[in-house]
């Protein structure tokens, strides 16, 4: 695949089998149904950590969708701007170590791109289950439409 034209990757990242956890996941689902505007990508990134590198390193940026523990109302999508692991959310939940290792890396090497993060807040982590909890299922088209604002205005 020929990355030089690729300009944004919209990049979901969740446990699938934890529930609400894997809202990213869900989301870089639906959108792979979609006909998306040139020069965007859309991948389901599991739960993150560094197999995602080349990725990270092929698109000058990223648009992050995880779900995270942080309190707020279940389905509360809060569009952050992080520019090093540190400005993630402190509750990012089953693959925290992970991405955060991964954006740190990322940055000592210079080869970090610009990440807009959509943390959709959830309740709890379900185990063993592949569903979403209602309120997270009903907040995916207000997900959508403001991860593609975003996407136009880039």
């Amino acid at each position: 695949m020929n990355h030089i034209l690729k300009k944004i990757l919209i990049l979901g990242i969740g446990n699938y089998l934890m529930g609400d956890e894997g809202v990213g996941v869900h989301f870089a689902q639906m959108l792979e149904n979609e006909k998306l505007p040139s020069g965007v990508d859309v991948v389901d990134g599991g739960t993150g950590g560094f197999h995602l590198t080349n990725f990270f390193e092929a698109y000058p940026t990223v648009i992050l969708v995880d779900a995270t523990l942080d309190g707020h109302q279940p389905g509360t999508i809060r569009p952050l701007k992080p520019r090093f692991s540190k400005d993630f959310p402190k509750a990012m939940s089953t693959h925290d170590i992970g991405m955060k290792d991964l954006i740190e890396a990322l940055t000592l090497m210079g080869t970090l791109p610009k990440i807009y993060l959509f943390a959709v807040s959830i309740e709890t982590l379900q185990q063993q289950q592949v569903t979403l909890s209602p309120e997270i299922e009903s907040v995916l088209p207000e997900l959508r439409r403001q991860v593609f604002e975003l996407v136009e205005r880039l």
